[in-house]
């Protein structure tokens, strides 16, 4: 099972260094499977609105769809706390949109996230801050690491500083470049790190998560930046996911020139955008509302389920793959 204490949270942190990989640079932090060699966890995004907008009511449902399949952690897709992110480490906004809202049973193990946009308006040295965990030992956020669970590596990439606007047209908002500019420097460097620790994955499951929508036919609606720089490296290294937020919606997409699911789980809170934007992919589900999503992962199959704020299950994606063994 996932730690559940602060001992060893502060483990798993440490793991996250010693366990670094020799040839790439992202971090590696390594989660045991089940016994069974089984993963089951939540997905959330866009959620921290100190319980409004419906957040408590998806935290509770999600609690219960927890309890039900005994998950091991939970991911985070960013847009971790509204509107300008955390002003710092002793920001009240982390115990009121987090601590003080998940509180089921269920929820309490590792939460794994990543920044959004609206985190990098705050201050994100403090989001990404070790000192969370003495508030609160489930939280672990980085820009970019790779979460070995054995069966499955989930790819966490920090999406925000690829999208120019955000440097170029920040409007009234104010940015938290530091340690990411140059912008360019950073990219490539963060885009060969991503690529080699692809390659170097033995996992049978391959999944990446990030903030922004690689496909989606909600507002925001596709990322250029990230189909031109990021999807062809999840292309030539057979990923089969990418799983964002950012639109506050819940969405499945498949591609129609690969093997690659985008899945947007961003109903964590704010949602009923109102907006349809058909895209050149496949749609195979669009729900304009809160909610969240399970994923439950063998040697061989995926099965991810969309949920809404009542817990009702809207859609489900099934993937199957035959056994190699990597040793």
């Amino acid at each position: 099972m996932a730690p559940t204490s602060r001992t060893a949270s502060l483990l798993l942190l440490l793991l996250t260094f010693l366990f670094s990989s020799s040839s790439s640079e992202l971090q590696r932090i390594l989660h045991p499977a089940k016994n069974d060699g089984s993963l089951s966890l939540l997905v959330v995004g866009d959620w921290g609105r100190k319980g409004q907008f419906n957040q408590s009511q998806v935290a509770e449902k999600m609690g219960e769809i927890g309890e039900e399949l005994d998950i091991d952690f939970v991911i985070s897709t960013g847009d971790n706390f509204y509107e300008n992110g955390l002003t710092g480490v002793d920001d009240k906004a982390f115990e009121e949109s987090f601590t003080n809202i998940f509180t089921a049973k269920s929820l309490q193990t590792q939460w794994f996230s990543v920044l959004g946009n609206h985190d990098y308006r705050g201050d994100v040295l403090a989001q990404l801050s070790p000192v969370l965990q003495n508030i609160d030992s489930r939280w672990l956020c980085l820009r970019s690491f790779v979460l070995d669970a054995e069966i499955a590596d989930f790819f966490f990439v920090d999406t925000t500083p690829f999208v120019v606007k955000y440097w170029t047209e920040p409007e009234n908002h104010h940015y938290d470049w530091r340690e990411v500019s140059p912008r360019e420097e950073y990219i490539d460097n963060l885009l060969k790190d991503l690529d080699e620790a692809l390659k170097e994955s033995r996992a049978a499951w391959k999944f990446v998560v990030g903030h922004h929508t690689m496909r989606s036919v909600s507002e925001h609606g596709d990322t250029e930046e990230l189909l031109e720089n990021l999807l062809p490296i999840l292309k030539e290294n057979g990923v089969d996911l990418y799983i964002n937020g950012h639109d506050h919606c819940l969405e499945h997409i498949s591609s129609r020139d690969s093997s690659l699911h985008y899945l947007t789980s961003g109903g964590g809170s704010k949602a009923w955008r109102g907006t349809y934007i058909p895209n050149d992919d496949n749609l195979q589900f669009f729900y304009d509302g809160q909610g969240f999503m399970s994923m439950q992962i063998t040697e061989t199959s995926a099965k991810m389920v969309f949920y809404d704020v009542f817990g009702q299950p809207l859609h489900e994606l099934n993937l199957a793959k035959q056994f190699h063994s990597y040793l």
